[in-house]
């Protein structure tokens, strides 16, 4: 699965507005960005309000229900960094 495949598996997900009340990028490296800014999720790199480093496989996973995020952030699958509020409301669309 490509970083776009995901984008727009999240931006199905989101109906009308995200919900979280702040931007939020999933920072995958080089396999690139994922960011979600109220109703808009787009692949392009910009600042947020808070940033999940994770690996694309691990992205999937989450995104796939395969992954608890609390469990993936404990066994330190992803790092949060920025406003970690915004990181716990990300179980409404993932």
């Amino acid at each position: 699965m490509s970083i776009q495949t995901v984008a727009d598996t999240i931006k199905s997900r989101i109906s009308g507005d995200s919900g979280l009340g702040a931007s939020v990028k999933f920072d995958c490296g080089d396999d690139g960005v994922v960011v979600i800014d109220g109703a808009d999720v787009s692949t392009e790199n910009r600042d947020a309000d808070c940033t999940v480093k994770c690996d694309l496989d691990v992205l999937q996973d989450l995104i796939a229900g395969d992954l608890d995020p609390t469990a993936a952030f404990m066994q330190g699958k992803i790092k949060v960094e920025g406003d970690m509020s915004v990181a716990m409301k990300l179980s409404q669309i993932l």
